[in-house]
């Protein structure tokens, strides 16, 4: 498979498990109310899977080893610290403030992508579209009737750990040497896990909806399990193609069904012109070119890596 071909199938395999696993962990939530356990069960279960078919031969999983764990426990702490920043922040903003923060992040991460992982900075059309971004961020930020300091708190300290998150997976993607992908979804799953275990068994209310989950419930979080698991896959994929700040791209675009499905549920989203913004910032996504890697990167590296740049 070229790797243009290859960038397609992980690209669009990200965005359609992307779309989907919004539906079904909603879904799973409604059927079994202990989102705590949902979330472990997603991650639990995806590592899970993973190991059992790397036993049975279907696929190739690198075994757990300490020095990788170790380089893999800030990628578990980074995503559940995302994930608590992003129920905070749309406890107190609706859904469309926290997207404007979402799609002004490849501004910030084309930069980290410059200063620490060898990229380019963006072309004269990139940066239009990054600063397109903002501008339609800017709009929305005037139209945004339901503003809340407490929101926009939640949201940049989100911003900040989101783009940590982005440059950081993109380094350890390129660093830490695994014999396959499926390596990189075990040890990110089974390490982010661990720490779930203790945010559920002490909740009196999800360990009552546990004794009561039926059978609809279980297949439920099973679907959810099984699409986290090729999300993961195709996540990890994508992202060794891709530069941080396109892959942040990539992410953007999937959130425009997102932002539908709260249009047409909840009666807390944005005004016509808000949504017009919004829009507008996906459009300048689409627009967006991804950065090619400078030529002094090259030099550092096979000076041994002692200039400022992280490995590639």
């Amino acid at each position: 498979m070229s790797l243009l071909s290859s960038t397609a199938f992980s690209v669009g395999g990200y965005m359609l498990c992307s779309a989907t696993l919004l539906i079904a962990n909603k879904f799973a939530v409604h059927k079994l109310p202990a989102p705590s356990f949902v979330l472990f069960a997603q991650l639990a279960g995806t590592a899970l899977v993973v190991k059992a078919c790397a036993s049975l031969g279907y696929i190739k999983c690198d075994a757990l080893e300490k020095q990788k764990a170790m380089k893999f426990f800030p990628v578990a702490i980074i995503f559940l610290s995302t994930i608590f920043l992003n129920i905070k922040s749309l406890q107190y903003a609706n859904v469309e403030t926290f997207m404007v923060f979402r799609f002004s992040t490849p501004i910030c991460i084309s930069i980290a992508d410059y200063m620490f992982l060898g990229r380019q900075l963006p072309g004269k059309r990139s940066w239009a579209c990054l600063v397109a971004l903002l501008v339609g961020s800017i709009g929305y930020a005037q139209n945004d009737s339901a503003f809340r300091i407490e929101g926009y708190t939640f949201c940049a300290l989100w911003y900040a750990v989101f783009c940590m998150d982005q440059i950081y997976l993109k380094h350890i993607t390129n660093t830490v040497k695994m014999e396959s992908n499926w390596g990189r979804v075990y040890y990110s799953n089974f390490l982010a896990s661990v720490p779930l275990i203790f945010t559920f068994v002490g909740d009196a209310s999800e360990i009552d909806a546990l004794k009561n989950m039926d059978l609809s419930a279980f297949l439920a979080v099973a679907l959810s399990v099984v699409l986290g698991a090729a999300m993961s896959y195709f996540a990890w994929s994508a992202r060794s193609l891709l530069s941080a700040t396109s892959f942040t791209v990539v992410g953007n675009v999937c959130k425009l069904l997102t932002i539908c499905i709260n249009v047409f549920i909840w009666d807390k989203h944005a005004s016509a012109f808000g949504i017009i913004c919004l829009l507008f910032c996906l459009a300048a996504a689409y627009f967006y070119k991804q950065a090619p890697m400078r030529a002094d990167s090259k030099i550092d590296m096979d000076d041994g890596g002692k200039d400022k740049l992280l490995p590639k």
